[in-house]
């Protein structure tokens, strides 16, 4: 992991975390219109600036989970949202949301219990997670989902996220996933994805990782 400290911006009411080690700089927190984030100022998030409410809106946008709070005055805690998703980006990560219980992600990470960026070019320095690699390494994929999966009796519950040793992201419980288009595309409760980013079968592994020499742990 990288070994960017974790910054805690203290306010009255609620507390915010940003995550060096997540953050990607997609900027759903600098574009929020209040005076919660603003670029160049020191420091650059003032609690105190937004409500709570206004705070956990602002911070539960970021797909990453580098942002997360801690709520002062009694309000409820960030939990899963009804339904786990992952969407496939254009030409980058997956992001997911839900009751995420991810492999290997440190107890610190706040923020990825419920929402995060995850690697599939296969050139991140921050395995599992997305590190913009994809951006450098010239990485092209459109989103597009062919399969729609066998579905599931009921969404919710947690969704585990194992990884296959030099392998596929493995994916356990119900889950939806979301192509580039914004169609729901794929419901079901298992699926091997591909994070080395060679597969002809995305977001869906297909072995190709094999041939590919992709080296992950």
């Amino acid at each position: 992991m990288s070994d960017k400290k974790v910054v805690r911006y203290e306010g009255a009411d609620a507390d915010v975390q940003w995550d060096g080690r997540l953050c990607i700089h997609i900027g759903e927190c600098g574009r929020a219109k209040n005076e919660l984030f603003v670029g160049g100022r020191q420091p650059w998030c003032k609690p105190d600036s937004a409500t709570p409410d206004e705070v956990v809106d602002v911070v539960t946008r970021c797909p990453t989970g580098a942002l997360s709070f801690t709520r002062k005055d009694g309000g409820p805690e960030e939990s899963a949202q009804s339904e786990n998703v992952v969407m496939v980006m254009y030409n980058g990560p997956l992001y997911l949301r839900g009751d995420l219980e991810i492999d290997g992600a440190p107890a610190d990470m706040q923020g990825v219990r419920f929402r995060a960026a995850l690697c599939r070019c296969g050139e991140s320095k921050n395995k599992p997670f997305c590190d913009n690699s994809h951006e450098a390494a010239g990485f092209k994929d459109y989103g597009a989902v062919g399969e729609s999966g066998d579905g599931f009796d009921a969404p919710g519950g947690s969704l585990k996220v194992g990884k296959a040793a030099n392998g596929p992201l493995l994916l356990n419980g119900n889950f939806t996933i979301v192509a580039a288009s914004g169609r729901k595309a794929w419901t079901g409760t298992k699926a091997a994805l591909c994070r080395c980013g060679h597969s002809n079968n995305k977001p869906f592994c297909d072995g190709t990782h094999k041939s590919a020499g992709f080296e992950a742990e």
